[in-house]
């Protein structure tokens, strides 16, 4: 269980979190409760496919979404530790 995280892990997750895209694809990813298909979060959006793939990729990187390859398939899941300790360290600063 992740417990805290780096200046440099904040930082990527704050720069990952401020695109508007983004932060609805966090939105669609984490109302499911299971792992949600790549082309299902695709074809919420007026967005080509590169478009898209360079989204997910800067919130895999941050470490917000876990991608699992199905073969062709990606199968997309909110990483909830991640999010639980950048929430607790953003609510730590205004305490």
């Amino acid at each position: 269980m992740i417990t805290s995280l780096s200046i440099k892990q904040v930082e990527k997750i704050s720069k990952a979190l401020g695109d508007p895209y983004r932060l609805k694809i966090m939105d669609i990813i984490s109302k499911s409760n299971s792992c949600v298909q790549c082309g299902d979060v695709l074809a919420q959006f007026n967005l080509t496919q590169s478009t898209m793939s360079h989204h997910l990729k800067q919130l895999i990187e941050a470490d917000l979404l876990i991608a699992e390859k199905e073969g062709r398939n990606l199968k997309l899941l909110v990483n909830k530790e991640v999010c639980t300790a950048y929430a607790g360290y953003i609510s730590n600063l205004v305490l």
